[in-house]
């Protein structure tokens, strides 16, 4: 009777006790793009392809939250499809909150394409951010009803009037500055990365003979981005995008690139780094141009872009994030305890 008993209560016991679970994948670094058209066949099918073919990123994750898809590799790169716009946003805090993730020494990349100042540079030209500046949070009039003297519709929350930098408590950090040094050290790697250009682009380019930026061949540089989930485009609000990162900077980045998703990536990474599970000071922003943010010198406002442009962003995204990431996967001893670090500017 009693080895009856035992043999009862050791049962209860194991199916009480809690179940062991695998320990979290250790995450080395996060490359978030934003989109594929589905068509995982085609030569071209989105920002995420080139990763998931090439690195290659061979395991398939499915994490709760994240309507994309997710997939890793053997040596510690996880590769994300977040969703465009404030989707970008629920899928990184799904990730994050993921435990069978270990992001607590990611770093993380965002790969993804966007559209180009011509002042700033040319479509197929990959930008590393200094800083990625908010304009989601914002008071709007219609342009044809502004009072007299205002440059346009769109002012600050907190403020009364365009111009003056406010507040959004409780809706975004509004500007971050990404690690100087780090970014500097990304840079470095990839300044001279040969980009691919083609008579379409420079078809593209010659729309642009006021900008000598705009004309210039696909190259890597350094610029600043601005993230709205609403899609713009056009001269005006070109100078409003302008005006926007210059203040919200005090006057130290130059707008560069336009998206929408970076805002909210990087508020969610804020977010969940003062509670210590991620670590800001490792996040890079790379945005390559597959437009221009205005129509052509002198050509009516429309939204016609210039054919060959998103191919050409999507192989840039690839070209330039790689070398990052191969650099810290290889260098890992070093870049688990301490970010790399290059010359800021």
């Amino acid at each position: 009777m009693r080895r009856l008993i035992l043999v009862f209560a050791l049962s209860v016991f194991a199916l009480l006790a809690p179940v062991a679970r695998a320990a979290p994948i250790p995450v080395r670094v996060v490359v978030l793009t934003t989109f594929e058209t589905g068509a995982s066949a085609a030569r071209v099918s989105g920002e995420f392809q080139a990763w998931a073919d090439r690195w290659p990123l061979t395991h398939p994750l499915k994490i709760p939250g994240v309507e994309g898809r997710v997939l890793y590799s053997d040596d510690g790169v996880l590769g994300v499809v977040t969703g465009m716009r404030a989707r970008a946003r629920e899928s990184v805090a799904a990730l994050i909150l993921d435990p069978r993730l270990d992001l607590s020494h990611a770093y993380w990349i965002v790969a993804g394409i966007a559209g180009v100042d011509p002042r700033a540079g040319s479509i197929g030209s990959a930008a590393w951010a200094r800083y990625v500046v908010d304009a989601d949070p914002i008071f709007e009039m219609d342009d044809r009803e502004i009072p007299a003297g205002w440059p346009d519709g769109l002012w600050s929350l907190g403020a009364a009037r365009p111009g003056v930098k406010g507040k959004a408590t409780g809706s975004s950090g509004m500007v971050w500055k990404l690690n100087p040094g780090l970014v500097a050290w990304a840079y470095g790697l990839t300044r001279d990365v040969a980009l691919p250009d083609s008579d379409l682009l420079r078809a593209a380019r010659a729309n642009y003979p006021s900008e000598p930026a705009a004309l210039r061949p696909p190259s890597v540089f350094l610029g600043d981005d601005l993230g709205t989930t609403r899609f713009w485009h056009g001269e005006r609000r070109t100078r409003w995008a302008r005006d926007w990162v210059k203040l919200w900077t005090d006057g130290d980045g130059v707008f560069a690139m336009t998206e929408c998703e970076d805002q909210g990536i990087l508020d969610v990474l804020d977010i969940f780094s003062r509670e210590g599970r991620v670590d800001l000071a490792r996040v890079l922003v790379l945005r390559t141009a597959s437009n221009y943010s205005r129509e052509g010198d002198g050509a009516p406002s429309d939204l016609k872009f210039a054919p060959g442009g998103a191919a050409a962003a999507f192989e840039a995204a690839y070209r330039v994030g790689t070398p990052v990431v191969k650099a810290l996967v290889a260098g890992w001893d070093r870049y688990a305890v301490t970010p790399p670090a290059g010359a800021a500017r």
